[in-house]
Formats: C-alpha cells, structure tokens, sequence
C-alpha cells in the first residue's frame, strides 16, 4: 500500500459552520483496495484505525508477509494525527478485519473473519468455512496471543467489547449452523482475558439474523443491536447444552418477539455470564435495518435506517427515500422516545457518540455521522461525510457535510468518534476510482459542543492507581511540564508534553500519596494528589 499522509488545515471545507475548526487531516493513499473498518480511541487519545487491504507490490519486494489477498491493516496515529506505527497480520488466504477495542491494559483486541488455515501470521488451522480471528496485541502493535473460533460453519466477526472482568465479548454472525435456528444466526464467544473461552451464546429466529453493534453495559453485560429477517420461535426458554469436547457452555436462545416488517431492530440484553435477560424488536412493515447503539444516562440510544412508514410499532414517518430512525431505550428496553432524520436519497448510519455530563449521571446529546448514497440523481452532498448533532431528547441542533479539497466519487464514512474533550475523529474511504480506496481521517474541533464539556484543569485516572496513570490537561497550551513530587516535596519525575492527556509510569513508586503539578508555556499551573495502590 502506497501512503502519502498530508495534514494542511485547508484540506476539509465545512459547509455553514463556523463553529468547526479543522485540527488536522490525514489521508491515507493507496494504489489497491482497501476497507476502513474502525477508529478506536485510546485512553490516552491516540487513534488506532483498523481495517482490511491488499498490499501493493512494493511491500511484497520489502519482503512483508503477504499472500495477494486481503489482510489486517493497522495504523497508530498520535493526538497530533501523526503515525506512530503501521502493521499488517497475514493469512495464507483473505482476512477481513471487522472490529477492534482499546483494552484497560493498554492494547487492543483486534476480531476478523478469516479463511486462511495454519501459516504466515495465522497460528491455528481453520475449523472450516470462514472462521473468527483475534489476535490480543500491545500499544506497540505486537502480538500477545491470538486464537482461532469457529466451527464447520461459516463464522464472520462483527464487534468486540472488554468486559468489567477485563475478559471479552466478541459478536458475529454464524450461517446454516446445527447450533443454530434459520439461514443466518447471531454467535456470542464470552473468554476471559487470555483468550479461553468461557461460554457460547447462539441467538436467532426463523429466517436471517445478523449482529451490528454490540456495546458494553453498565452493569458487566452487553447490549447487541441485530438486524433481523426472522419469526419468531416458539419455544419455552433457552437451551444449554456441551458435548464431551466443548468444555464450556452452550446456549441456544430462539427469538421471542415477531418481526413487524421486512426487516427489524431486534435488541438483545446479555448478562455478564452472557445469559439472555430481555428483548425488544422495533420495526414498520418496511425494511428498517439497524447499525449502531450507544449508552445514555437514561438506558440507550439505538439508531439505522428506515424504509417503513408509520406501521408496526414506529410511530415516525419518512420523509424521502432512506430515513434515519432513532429510538431512546431505558435500562429495561422501555421505549422514551423516537425520532425520525432526513438528508433525502439514502442517508446511511455509521456512528454514534453520545456526551456524558462529568459525573455520567446525565447525556447532554448525541453526535451521529453517516453519509448519503445517491439514488438516481446525484445531488451536491451525495456520498459525502455528514454529521447530524442532537440533543439529549432527540431534536436536532445542527447538521453539517464535511468534503475533502479534492472530491473524489465516493466518500463513504465508516466511524466517527467524540472524544472526551469535545473534538470529532471521522474515519473513511474517498475512491479516485474504484479499487483504488483512500483511508481519510479528519479531527475536528468544534465550540458548540467544547461550551459542553465539563473540563478539570488537571484530572488524573485511574486513581488510585497501579502500574500507569494518565494525566490530562484541560486548557489549552502548546507545551507543558508534568512534575511528580513526594508530600515531602522531592521531584521524582519530569517529563515535556504536547499532548492533552499523558501516560506516566508509576510502577516504581512505593504505596501513598503524589502530587502531579503542571507548568505551561501559557505560565498556567494545576495540581492534584494521585494516589499509588
């Protein structure tokens, strides 16, 4: 993959918005195919984006490991939008990268779909079909261990989480399965931290059902968000069931809940054993497919597309074309609210983000990003990156298309992120031409929604701590020192920062309290105890 990275501030016009300032731009080039996946947000605010692409011809002769198809592509970009590292992992045959975690460790969990067997960076044979992939791999993007599920079915990956036991989620979807119910059944792996599976989850109905966004619970569980052509299966309950070789527990749950239309939000609440303990199907008679889900301080937000009108239990229309179709869920599946959003032709969801208050007891609103796919006639804003900003009740505040300098045929945008101190990541492909797809990362700043953010001038987390602790600094500055004392007053660290947030090591400090004050070029000072465990 040829890359050229570029960061001049003109390179992105926002329309209507002056409030927006672009921070930087980084366009990723590249002369074969390639997917964006994802960006994933460290705690520290860097960004890993992830995604799938086959590599040029140049890294062949450079000798990386490669096999003509696709593979696992990584990138680690610091707050400044610079690249820190560039990785790929290899099969023998095509590895689509399908999702990735940031862990509390540091790190990540990267989860794909694969068909390749043993060889290259791929350690375990194939269990048959395609199969699931997660390689476990440190800050520095090398790997701690991988592992290989599946079955004689066919298995993709769809998302991770990390769990409050620092094990895993991992959601996908499993097709034909003896486990399973219709054409296409959601598949749920809870492991723990080293990558044993725990237990194993199979959900569907009559028909086909497919997992999209699966997101962590406040209470250790996971929510998932199913796109759902399926009946419902009337029978009394789950079943368990292992056989001498599974040392782990299966659980088979049939769908409860009929589908309204051609295809429904079907939303599953899993326990932290990965258990079932409630669900909910929203639909019109049309075809309404979900994408995303997003923890709110009431419940949830669950946001995709619709094509029904009011029908079912929707009780929003369309206006043209391809809506987008939000409902606010309580902690119980409760419905608060729907609403219903327009950008005419076909308005595709990717991402949602919701703003917290700092102590998370209340949502302050909801950024969503998509883009829109011409249908028919082409109009200025068609596949172009969107944002649509809106309040904790649902109504919207401001929506905005951001362009490249230069625009391509299609941009299509694959994830956005907001980050805790206001500013926007949004991730995506601009295509020259087609097989030709450019990864394009642009951070925004934004003073609409920075009025919202509740800043500390200095805050420290985790705190108490163990090992790392990460010190973010809320006003602005160019460069600044972070000095850790004794309560004697003794200087025992010091080091120059231009980022927001900064890791310290503090595992050679003994067990008490610290103070961690910074100095910045700006001649503003703070403080704050941290406390070592």
């Amino acid at each position: 993959m040829k890359r050229f990275y570029s960061g001049a501030l003109t390179l992105c016009t926002l329309l209507g918005l002056s409030a927006q300032e672009v921070l930087w731009q980084k366009d990723i080039r590249s002369s074969t195919q390639n997917f964006l996946s994802q960006v994933t947000t460290t705690i520290d605010q860097q960004y890993l984006i992830s995604g799938s692409s086959i590599q040029s011809n140049k890294l062949q002769a450079e000798g990386s490991k490669q096999n003509n198809g696709y593979d696992f592509h990584l990138i680690k970009l610091n707050q400044q939008g610079e690249q820190v590292w560039e990785k790929y992992f290899s099969g023998q045959n095509h590895d689509y990268l399908s999702a990735s975690v940031a862990t509390q460790e540091g790190g990540f969990l990267l989860a794909g779909t694969s068909y390749s067997g043993k060889g290259l960076d791929k350690k375990e044979d194939s269990k048959g079909g395609s199969d699931i992939w997660l390689i476990r791999i440190n800050e520095f993007g090398d790997e701690l261990w991988q592992k290989t599920l599946g079955s004689s079915s066919d298995e993709e990956a769809r998302s991770v989480i990390q769990t409050t036991d620092l094990g895993f989620f991992v959601a996908g979807n499993v097709q034909n399965s003896s486990k399973g119910y219709g054409s296409k059944d959601v598949w749920i792996s809870r492991l723990d931290k080293n990558g044993k599976i725990l237990s194993e989850t199979v959900l569907g109905g009559k028909g086909l059902d497919e997992v999209e966004k699966m997101i962590p619970t406040r209470d250790g569980g996971t929510l998932l968000g199913i796109y759902s052509r399926s009946s419902e299966i009337r029978v009394s309950g789950s079943t368990d069931k292992s056989s001498s070789a599974i040392s782990y527990p299966v659980s088979r749950n049939a769908k409860s809940t009929e589908n309204f239309g051609e295809g429904d939000y079907w939303i599953v609440k899993l326990d932290k054993t990965g258990k079932v303990e409630w669900e909910k199907n929203y639909g019109g008679k049309g075809d309404d497919h979900i994408r995303t889900l997003a923890l709110t301080s009431a419940g949830y937000v669950i946001g995709g597309e619709s094509r029904s009108e009011r029908s079912g239990n929707k009780t929003v229309g369309i206006e043209e074309g391809t809506d987008l179709w939000l409902i606010s869920l309580n902690e119980r599946g409760d419905e608060i609210w729907q609403k219903s959003y327009n950008f005419k032709n076909r308005d595709i969801l990717m991402g949602m983000s919701v703003l917290h208050s700092a102590d998370d007891k209340s949502s302050k609103g909801i950024l969503l990003g998509g883009y829109t796919q011409a249908e028919g006639k082409i109009q200025t804003d068609d596949e172009t990156f969107w944002m649509l900003y809106l309040n904790q009740d649902g109504n919207e505040a401001w929506r905005k298309y951001v362009k490249g300098e230069s625009r391509k045929k299609e941009e299509r945008l694959s994830d956005i992120k907001l980050n805790r101190d206001g500013s926007i990541i949004l991730a995506g492909t601009s295509a020259e031409e087609l097989g030709k797809e450019n990864w394009k990362i642009v951070k925004l700043g934004d003073s609409q929604i920075n009025k919202l953010i509740e800043k500390q001038d200095i805050k420290i987390y985790p705190n108490p701590v163990s090992d790392y602790a990460y010190v973010e600094i809320g006003f602005d500055f160019k460069e600044a020192d972070i000095i850790l004392y004794d309560m004697g007053g003794r200087q025992l660290q010091s080091l120059k920062t231009k980022n927001k947030v900064t890791k310290i090591n503090t595992q050679n400090l003994i067990q008490g309290a610290y103070l961690v004050t910074i100095k910045t070029d700006t001649h503003k000072t703070a403080s704050a105890k941290l406390i070592k465990k």
